[in-house]
């Protein structure tokens, strides 16, 4: 079995360490690395594919678990070239499409116990064999139930072996050696609630996908994934102003839900797909309150998609609690010449963070 939840830990204190997120229409990565007891970042960088907005069908990867492996790889490749990264050793992100998981409640048992439970639990929920999956888990609570009797929740994750096979070649290709491979909503719950214990709702728009998470003290509770992002959105304005699609990117970016007098229609336009996306958000949100003795406390906004202007407080007003901006970056040490440019694509930049950030801890 690829241990994808714990191979890192043979990494601890050699050096730096690599996070590499892959999404449907860009990879981004990012090299940290410990100076004087702190993670500092060294590198980084991103490589945009903009051919998803013009062809729908042109993603890196898709949710049918599509990864364009030569493609990709030399994507890596040309990213590495513009970098000056130190190792090779890399640790890579899986999209929520590509695996099963699962919030379980159990009693508390052993260690070998509940090694047993979680493989007959993975039979029961997994729709494939188990010889053709790899499965881990993370136990992320405890609690007394009215009878006082202990139980445990449990993460459970199980990737197609297959899947796991493709970004091993994958990263081959491009020079680099794959040493774990870790769900993303696993990386941006460590990264942007390590510490804290607010629940708290993530919601990770990305180009062709948004990821909604669950998560607290840096652990991920429940996550799912819908094929609705930020480029669904510049889609509609692009088709209903008969614009180019990248010109509708820009105008998304530039004027968001802030658009004023003529330029009102944008905001107009953007409306319905951006309520798609918050219903969502709300199935998901009242699903896990109902099912798993907790109450959401925050939503925090990530991904590239999150930078659309008056977002957080049209989600606010929607939810009635607390709607922050993601912060990746104000987790490490950073260069002061690069502050100003972090700032603003800090949210996009979580899930590589997240990934980089699992050696320090």
């Amino acid at each position: 079995m690829f241990d994808f939840l714990n191979s890192v830990k043979s990494l601890a204190g050699k050096g730096s360490s690599l996070g590499v997120d892959i999404g449907t229409a860009s990879i981004k990565m990012v090299e940290l690395a410990q100076v004087n007891g702190k993670p500092t970042l060294k590198n980084y960088g991103i490589l945009e594919s903009y051919g998803h907005l013009e062809r729908p069908n042109d993603a890196i990867q898709t949710s049918t678990l599509k990864v364009l492996e030569k493609e990709t790889g030399d994507l890596l490749k040309l990213l590495l070239k513009n970098l000056n990264i130190t190792t090779t050793d890399a640790v890579a992100s899986l999209p929520t499409f590509s695996s099963f998981t699962t919030l379980l409640d159990v009693p508390v048992m052993s260690p070998k116990e509940t090694a047993q439970a979680m493989e007959y639990q993975a039979k029961a929920f997994v729709p494939m064999p188990i010889s053709e999956i790899s499965i881990d888990w993370l136990p992320v609570g405890e609690y007394d139930d009215d009878k006082g009797l202990k139980h445990q929740q449990i993460f459970l994750v199980s990737v197609p072996n297959e899947q796991v096979r493709k970004y091993k070649r994958i990263f081959k290709i491009a020079g680099l050696n794959l040493k774990a491979l870790e769900i993303e909503g696993l990386s941006i719950a460590r990264i942007l609630t390590m510490g804290d214990p607010t629940t708290t709702l993530i919601v990770d728009i990305g180009a062709r996908s948004t990821t909604f998470s669950i998560a607290e003290r840096g652990l991920l509770k429940q996550t799912a994934q819908i094929d609705w992002g930020g480029g669904s959105i510049a889609q509609v304005i692009a088709s209903s102003l008969n614009i180019n699609i990248r010109r509708a990117e820009e105008l998304k970016r530039q004027k968001g839900l802030l658009a004023m007098g003529g330029e009102q229609e944008l905001s107009t336009l953007m409306m319905p797909m951006l309520d798609a996306i918050l219903n969502e958000v709300v199935r998901f949100k009242d699903n896990y309150e109902k099912n798993y003795r907790g109450k959401v406390e925050r939503i925090m906004l990530a991904g590239g998609g999150s930078s659309l202007a008056g977002l957080e407080k049209y989600v606010g007003d929607q939810f009635k609690i607390p709607v922050v901006k993601a912060d990746p970056f104000s987790k490490i040490v950073c260069p002061l010449e690069t502050e100003p440019t972090i700032k603003d694509i800090g949210p996009s930049f979580s899930v590589a963070l997240g990934l980089s950030m699992r050696q320090f801890i």
